[in-house]
């Protein structure tokens, strides 16, 4: 296959070490990774930025690390791209200091914010117009109407609600716009889900606050997370499958991973970019050289 396959990675900020080893290893063995396969972005959040949304981030971190952490992965060539989509901003939130420093830090015209706010996407369209704008998976577009509409303004990419991924006549529907079309193939949460808009106000809110509170009730959250669970919900795209997307234009493809174990994550990459048989060597290379950095 001679197509590029861009693949979306999490938790740009939590597992920086994580994130990084991989995409050298990519690059070092690219014989050992599927053909055509590279980082596309890494997405996240630096901690205690009150704009992102999806999963609350608590924390915070100086502005010396936010550019090393930036400039590692722009320098492999792999944008950063800011989720912010907390969907309770107001005109007032979007003066607040420390996001807008991260902004900063961060314009050089090569990295990308998710959104999802229409304030805060104006707001930062008209302050920081070399970013690359997405509009948000949050947004919960499940109507194809909705969805192609979405893809007539001007984002750079918009992400399929996860409910669509195995919906024939929207995939089908979207083959001429496939290439602006990114697909989550592995969420880890139930299909349909009456809660999901629900979560993302309550994460929304926790951040704005910097409060996490209680857990929201979810019975999705009384299961371990795990890849092997993952792997049973109705959303799930195999490795398998993936070839059919992209035989049909897709080449744009997010994992989960923000807010859960590392080793699902590692298992995630595993799965989708290593060849069939090459996992173990991969494993043992990225085992050794985390053990490394992280006993320095």
């Amino acid at each position: 296959m001679n197509k590029k396959v861009f693949w979306h990675l999490p938790g740009f900020c939590v597992y920086f070490y994580l994130n990084q080893v991989v995409i050298d290893l990519m690059k070092e063995y690219p014989e050992k990774f599927n053909d055509g396969y590279e980082a596309g972005s890494v997405y996240g959040t630096f901690p205690g930025a009150i704009w992102n949304g999806g999963r609350a981030a608590f924390g915070s971190i100086s502005k010396a690390n936010m550019q090393a952490i930036v400039n590692t992965y722009n320098k492999m060539d792999t944008p950063v791209r800011f989720t912010w989509t907390n969907s309770l901003i107001e005109e007032a939130h979007t003066h607040d200091e420390y996001c807008n420093m991260i902004m900063d830090v961060a314009d050089n015209g090569m990295n990308q914010v998710l959104c999802n706010s229409p304030i805060l996407e104006k707001y930062l369209r008209d302050k920081y117009p070399n970013f690359k704008y997405i509009s948000s998976t949050t947004k919960r577009l499940t109507d194809l109407a909705d969805f192609k509409s979405e893809l007539a303004k001007d984002y750079f990419m918009v992400v399929l609600d996860y409910d669509l991924n195995h919906n024939n006549e929207v995939i089908q529907a979207l083959k001429d716009e496939a290439g602006k079309v990114e697909i989550l193939v592995d969420e880890i949460c139930f299909p349909n889900c009456p809660k999901r808009s629900d979560h993302y106000k309550a994460e929304s809110l926790q951040q704005l606050k910097q409060d996490k509170g209680k857990p929201f009730e979810c019975p999705n959250i009384k299961v371990r997370p795990s890849f092997a669970e993952c792997k049973k919900r109705p959303a799930f795209i195999s490795k398998e499958e993936i070839e059919d997307y992209i035989e049909k234009g897709f080449v744009n493809f997010k994992l989960v991973g923000r807010g859960l174990p590392m080793e699902m994550v590692i298992d995630s990459y595993m799965y989708y970019l290593v060849k069939d048989g090459e996992e173990e060597f991969i494993r043992k290379k990225l085992s050794a050289i985390l053990s490394k950095i992280l006993t320095k």
